[in-house]
């Protein structure tokens, strides 16, 4: 009886240090790691991107299990207006309180909350988005993989603006703007690399 239960103990403690051995933290690699910001107007859009200042993603044998990511958002750069001038009001402008309130909150963040794998290598990734300090909730979908020893997440998330009171210009918020209305969603391409 005796030797059962060690045999029951040893078996228990092999489970519990593969799960170990199997669940990992990835750090994110700020440098390798890209976003781009797409956001559109009655009369155009404007496009950019923006820098990762840290992060992890959570793996095991299953695949991925979680994560969490902070955006600096002081670091929003404009790709689309070729004018020095003009380029860096409108970066000025969306790091104002009209929009992002860069100063007082220099950083967005994502925690995921859920992970659902789907085929192959796409993943729905459930999270609490955080901008302006305002959390919401937020789906979207993820390609995750292997790139040797690196993990690499890359996908595309569709935010409405209007939930974090970013205000200006949202016809969710004033009337009459005509061909000044700028549209209250917009994206985000990111692609997270694991160092």
């Amino acid at each position: 009886m005796k030797t059962i239960g060690k045999i029951s103990v040893i078996i228990l403690l092999i489970i519990f240090s593969a799960g170990i051995v199997n669940a990992a933290d990835f750090k994110v690699n700020p440098a390798a790691s890209l976003v781009k910001w797409n956001g559109k107007k009655v009369t155009g859009e404007h496009y950019g991107t923006i820098s990762v200042k840290s992060g992890t993603l959570q793996s095991d044998a299953a695949g991925l299990t979680g994560g969490q990511v902070d955006i600096d958002m002081t670091s929003i750069v404009n790709e689309d207006l070729k004018d020095a001038g003009i380029n860096a009001k409108l970066v000025g402008h969306l790091k104002s309180d009209d929009f992002f309130s860069v100063e007082k909150f220099p950083i967005a963040s994502l925690k995921l909350t859920g992970v659902k794998k789907l085929s192959g290598n796409n993943h729905e990734l459930t999270g609490n988005l955080t901008i302006k300090g305002i959390t919401h909730p937020i789906t979207f979908t993820a390609t995750v993989g292997q790139e040797g020893k690196a993990l690499v997440a890359s996908g595309k998330m569709t935010i409405n603006r209007a939930k974090y009171e970013v205000r200006y210009g949202s016809g969710s918020f004033f009337q009459g703007l005509g061909d000044k209305m700028i549209y209250d969603d917009f994206t985000l391409d990111f692609r997270l690399v694991t160092e």
